[in-house]
């Protein structure tokens, strides 16, 4: 279908009729035939959709690096000055890494996109007149989609039918209260697509009660959010994970730019050759710089997200894992997490807490015509069955909010009206002026005397573990056939209606799982305090304090976070207190993840560090979430948390083994430049030597993790990274400056049988060092993996073997008499335990990633 032929840039105040006919559909939706036409012509339904790149141009486009340009400008001054092994190792460790990186990132992206297709938001709509479930990215102008409570509004639609539909706006608009939608004209919409339309729904709101049907009107970039997207195009704040990537790229830069003047002005003043100076200055660029850092991330991640998948954890942005890792507070919901979620309706009473049928007989009329999601709750009114409803006739509905925590429902009943409303205990008694007890068909006041036995027999059932709803009705005039918030007083409270929801038996062991490994839980919930005690009591949860959301409110941020460490329970919370309570936590220093799967959550899942749903929540809280659980079950998470420290723990051996080696490697050639009458090693040696150290680390992604590393959270601390590198490296200088020594003094070494020995001993150190880092234990009590034992025993015979072989001649080296090895072979045994002694003091005395709290400078994993 050619694009002229339908339109999507309609006036939002012409007829529905007119607008129907422009896009060349019906009410009943577009032929599967269409849609697919209409689709290759508009494109998929996405804000920012991934241009499809060649794969040629995928590759090539990790040539914009800058170390890969400065070491390709090596290459090529080395060709020029007929420099064969200088060009041929630089062209090879630059073909290596991009090679490496390219080749593992596109599995990661692949098996990533793969995962996404699994929690990706889907959309019933109507095709060859029936409702189906497709993708949102396959929504095309004309088709008719079926909206309900809990959905996302895939792209901008007009409504064709609704009912009692309240949509969030908040992205688009700022304001928090739902807006009320309902079909026809809009005059006093000027702009097209505006969301002041009363028959507006647009991309990037929420339904947050009630159903519609609504024909889309543009999708993707067309989109009055695709508008604003491609105006701001602001990048996404950095995660806790790329704050640290970033970091340690600096402080390698300065590094490498220090050593490397250095190194040049002193050879420079040596009067050496320029050339020879400047390659050998390159050289020990190239060196102190860890180039497989991004494959062996990439790997990691890439491997960590696949292990995940397994422990039925499904991650949506590979950074996650790191956050996932490194979170120490977990807050959580109560309901369906920590409890079964197989609510029953146990007992309805009036204030007095005796047995009064009246109570869910007004409670079964309110749940059986509120038309928005229906909670838990409200299904097991409806499963208690307390009566039918001949007679009754519905007018109109007040629907659910989370500020107001109520739903009133106008009902007639022979010729007579009510307005019926159940929610939240306190609220409804607040808005009561009268009650009537079991028994009695006459109203009496609501005085402090009985409003003090409601609140006992509330504390009561609550301290019993029951959750409670408040009941309450009024009559209204007959001829009112509409009800607003206004309307929402004077009521006569009926009484309580009783829940049980018993804690899950799966629960606590999962949370001293989590306890184990360094979590705390707090349970962050809209519920009271007495049935929130009671679970967490039951669940062996140590409550160190409570706190309500009147009294929250009345906090300063500071005041709340001298307050948080004492604080379990947060009970009586709104949403936006919940999402608050997680920002404050993440100002102190704490790493929060959040676990949620309702339309409430989703402002706490983007607030959160690490953002967690599970598959069966709402649309919202799936976008809103970094990784998604499959199973609804705390002791998923706890094996995801340790996948994710197991992952975070193999990227920081190579960082740790890489810089703390290299550094003293880089420190000792300066040193050597300065001391010595020629280099210490030809810059092609050098990059030799850094290829080969670099082959045997590879395999460090499969490597196994001690269970001391995985038994805590730890987070990117760069003053932690640096300080190793500080403390160790300077131990391998001095090793290195015993060997020159040694050469020079014992020896009598000439220059080629001294840069071979040195050669030799400076990989025999760097990759037998390897398996002392590896591990905070003693090496011997925790072996490697077999991958990373091959990979690193092999590369070091080659270097042992290389001097004895032609090729070693073609890089200037010679053979080392078998005093000369055995020397080198005793100064690497004492290293080592040098290195080994080094390391336990180092961890006693420096704790591992306990520096100043979180480093992320933005939201860690919400899904942003």
């Amino acid at each position: 279908m050619a694009r002229d032929n339908v339109s999507s840039d309609l006036p939002w105040d012409v007829p529905l009729a007119d607008a129907l006919a422009a896009l060349r559909t019906t009410a009943d939706g577009l032929t599967s035939r269409d849609a697919a036409a209409r689709l290759a012509d508009f494109g998929p339904n996405r804000l920012r959709d991934r241009p499809a790149r060649h794969i040629a141009i995928e590759f090539l486009r990790r040539f914009r690096n800058p170390l890969v340009l400065i070491l390709l400008g090596a290459a090529a001054v080395s060709a020029l000055m007929r420099e064969q092994a200088g060009f041929a190792i630089i062209t090879l460790i630059v073909l290596l890494s991009v090679t490496l990186d390219f080749i593992q990132e596109h599995r990661a992206v692949a098996a990533a996109d793969a995962l996404r297709d699994r929690v990706a938001l889907h959309v019933s709509v109507l095709r060859d007149g029936a409702a189906r479930d497709v993708p949102a990215a396959e929504l095309v102008p004309g088709d008719v989609v079926l909206l309900r409570a809990g959905d996302l509004i895939p792209a901008d639609a007009r409504l064709i039918a609704s009912q009692d539909l309240f949509v969030n706006e908040a992205l688009l608009t700022g304001e928090s209260y739902p807006a009320e939608k309902r079909p026809g004209n809009s005059p006093q919409a000027a702009d097209a697509g505006s969301s002041a339309a009363m028959d507006a729904v647009l991309m990037g709101s929420s339904v947050i009660s009630g159903s519609g049907t609504a024909v889309i009107l543009a999708t993707g970039q067309a989109t009055q959010l695709g508008g604003i997207a491609g105006q701001l195009r602001r990048p996404a704040d950095p995660t806790a994970f790329a704050q640290g990537i970033r970091e340690f790229g600096m402080l390698i830069l300065r590094l490498t730019v220090l050593l490397v003047l250095f190194v040049l002005l002193v050879n420079l003043l040596f009067g050496r050759p320029l050339l020879e100076s400047f390659l050998f200055s390159l050289a020990l660029a190239v060196g102190l710089t860890p180039e497989l850092l991004p494959m062996i991330i990439t790997v990691t991640l890439a491997r960590g997200a696949v292990r995940m998948a397994r422990a039925r954890v499904i991650v949506k942005r590979l950074s996650s894992i790191h956050d996932l890792g490194s979170m120490d507070v977990l807050c959580s919901d109560k309901t369906g997490t920590l409890t079964e979620a197989r609510i029953q309706v146990v007992r309805a009473v009036d204030i007095q807490g005796d047995d009064s049928p009246g109570v869910l007989h007004w409670a079964y009329i309110n749940a059986r015509y509120e038309s928005g999601l229906k909670s838990p709750l409200d299904d097991a009114i409806l499963a208690a069955g307390a009566d039918g409803l001949d007679g009754w006739r519905k007018i109109d509905e007040v629907p659910f909010d989370f500020e107001r925590r109520r739903v009133s429902i106008l009902a007639e009943h022979e010729g007579r009206r009510y307005l019926i409303v159940k929610g939240a205990p306190e609220d409804i008694l607040a808005l009561s002026s009268t009650y009537r007890t079991a028994g009695s068909e006459q109203d009496q006041l609501l005085d402090a005397d009985s409003r003090a036995a409601a609140a006992a027999t509330l504390r009561r059932l609550g301290v019993e573990g029951f959750r409670l709803l408040g009941v309450a009705w009024r009559e209204v005039e007959p001829e009112r056939d509409h009800a607003g918030i206004a309307d929402e007083s004077t009521f006569a409270f009926s009484g309580f209606v009783a829940f049980l929801d018993p804690p899950k038996t799966s629960a606590r062991p999962a949370l001293e799982a989590l306890a184990q490994l360094g979590i705390s839980v707090k349970i962050i919930t809209g519920d009271n305090e007495w049935v929130t005690r009671h679970v967490a009591t039951a669940l062996g949860i140590r409550i160190r304090g409570c706190i309500n959301g009147p009294e929250l409110e009345k906090l300063t941020d500071a005041a709340l976070a001298a307050r948080l460490a004492r604080l379990t329970l947060f009970c009586r919370v709104n949403p936006e207190q919940k999402a608050r309570i997680i920002r404050v936590l993440r100002r102190r220093g704490h790493v929060v993840g959040y676990l949620g799967d309702g339309i409430n959550d989703a402002p706490s899942l983007h607030a959160a560090d690490i953002g967690l749903s599970v598959e069966s929540a709402v649309d919202v809280a799936k976008e809103a979430a970094a990784m998604i659980l499959l199973d609804r079950d705390l002791s998923v998470l706890a094996d995801g948390v340790r996948e994710g420290r197991r992952t975070f723990a193999n990227i920081m051996k190579y960082v740790m083994m890489g810089t703390s080696s290299n550094f003293g490697n880089m420190f000792s050639m300066a040193g050597a430049a300065v001391m010595l009458p020629f280099l210490p090693m030809l810059p092609v040696q050098i990059l030799l030597n850094n290829l080969l150290y670099d082959s045997s680390e590879v395999a460090i992604p499969f490597d196994r993790v001690d269970d001391t590393m995985i038994a805590k959270p730890y987070r990117w601390d760069m003053r932690y990274v640096r300080n190793f590198m500080f403390v160790l490296g300077p131990v391998s200088s001095v090793f290195d400056f015993l060997t020159f020594g040694l050469l020079l003094w014992v020896f009598q070494a000439d220059e080629p049988m001294f840069q071979t020995a040195w050669f030799v001993e400076s990989l025999l150190t760097q990759i037998l060092v390897i398996f002392v880092i590896r591990t905070r234990g003693r090496p011997w009590a925790s072996r490697p993996h077999r991958a990373l034992a091959i990979s690193s025993c092999g590369i070091l015979a080659l270097a042992v073997a290389l001097p004895y072989t032609p090729i070693g001649d073609w890089f200037g080296f010679v053979p080392l008499p078998a005093h000369v090895v055995g020397a080198l072979a005793g100064v690497t045994a004492v290293y080592l335990a040098l290195a080994e002694a080094v390391k336990q003091w180092f961890f006693a005395r420096r704790p591992r990633g306990r520096g100043k709290g979180h480093s992320g400078a933005g939201r860690g994993a919400a899904g942003r």
